[in-house]
């Protein structure tokens, strides 16, 4: 999340930047955003609006859910709080950084078949020399989650594939697609 440093006059014409000292610190972020986070994911629970699969069906309970999420009220939330960026291109540059690339590059894939695909994965949390590892996971599971059969955000049906765009082609500007009643 990007919190900006000030915000627009109540009129809307001009910025107003924020005075030194605004905001909270890192650590009482972290209790809040835990809290909040939490109580988000309660609320999708207790609507039915998330899913659960595989091994995590059983979190459809929500005595299950709760003691799920019980842990994670104790643990530490680590929030990074860093200065302010040098103006938009400086946040375009850092958002583009994560929403701009593939998952799994195909320098990191080992191998992939109808079962199973194999990649190189790297654990951040480990100080080591041997951060690197190999992950195997079910074909199913990468289709599922990142590829053609992940669900719509809107009606969790099939994606469908609404155009195909040639290297170096501008997709045209559209009305995303009317649902269709069943």
């Amino acid at each position: 999340m990007i919190v900006p440093g000030g915000g627009l006059s109540p009129k809307g014409t001009r910025w107003v930047a924020y005075k030194p000292g605004f905001f909270l610190h890192a650590r009482a972020l972290s209790g809040l955003f835990c809290r909040l986070f939490l109580e988000g994911l309660i609320a999708l629970h207790r609507t039915g609006e998330l899913a659960f699969f595989g091994d995590l069906t059983g979190l459809s309970s929500p005595h299950a859910f709760a003691g799920h999420l019980a842990p994670q009220r104790k643990i530490e939330w680590v929030v990074y709080a860093k200065s302010t960026f040098r103006g938009p291109e400086a946040v375009l540059a850092y958002l583009s950084r994560y929403t701009h690339r593939i998952a799994i590059s195909n320098s990191r894939l080992i191998s992939a078949d109808a079962n199973t695909v194999t990649f190189r994965w790297k654990d951040c949390r480990v100080k080591s020399d041997d951060r690197r590892s190999v992950m195997r996971l079910a074909t199913t599971e990468i289709i599922r989650h990142c590829g053609l059969r992940a669900p719509c955000p809107d009606c969790g049906g099939a994606m469908r594939i609404i155009e195909t765009f040639r290297r170096g082609q501008k997709p045209q500007s559209r009305a995303p697609p009317r649902k269709v009643a069943a």
